[in-house]
């Protein structure tokens, strides 16, 4: 990699981007396959369809700079959270724990992407790429969005709790339950004796 101008860290910036847009396609239908919410699986699948926009709005860039083909690389920033939410897509446990791993893991990939729309609008911007930085600006504004929702999915709102307090609540109770098991158990014993 060889970086001269700001032109050049742009272009080096929208082919990383290019590369993990193009791996979250390939794996957000393995999330939302995992998803066990019908709200979490219809988040994970509403990103996938804008995803494969933002790919079309990377090449639209592409082609504003005059760059006929993307650069090809393999971002590997993308591939690591990728790998660690395909680890969550094969847990078992309870449901609603998984699907709080789930939005966890999409949150961070959610981040990642931000980050690198908010540094690439912003070098678009310092170039005076007017057209180049609105189309990046339509993305991470949909980034942004899809952020907003993980976390109303995983917090909840004024009429529900999230998935969050559901899994604590969840885990309260299975806590609650065993002790009560153990001191059915301790009293058993000590009547036998």
């Amino acid at each position: 990699m060889e970086l001269n101008s700001l032109k050049d860290v742009l272009v080096e910036e929208l082919g990383d981007l290019y590369s993990a847009e193009q791996q979250l396609v390939a794996a957000l239908p393995r999330l939302a396959a995992a998803a066990h919410s019908y709200e979490v699986r219809e988040a994970l699948e509403s990103h996938l369809e804008e995803t494969t926009h933002h790919v079309e709005r990377l090449d639209q860039v592409f082609a504003e700079l005059g760059i006929r083909f993307a650069p090809t690389k393999t971002c590997q920033a993308m591939k690591g959270l990728i790998d660690e939410s395909d680890g969550i897509v094969t847990a078992t446990g309870d449901s609603v724990a998984l699907d709080a791993a789930l939005i966890g893991a999409a949150q961070r990939i959610e981040h990642y992407e931000i980050s690198a729309y908010g540094t690439a609008r912003a070098l678009a911007t310092e170039l005076h790429l007017d057209t180049t930085s609105a189309l990046l600006d339509q993305t991470l504004d949909e980034e942004g969005k899809a952020n907003k929702t993980l976390t109303k999915l995983a917090t909840g709102g004024m009429l529900s709790s999230g998935i969050n307090r559901m899994a604590a609540e969840r885990a309260d109770a299975e806590a609650v339950e065993e002790a009560d098991s153990n001191d059915r158990a301790d009293a058993d014993s000590a009547v036998a004796t």
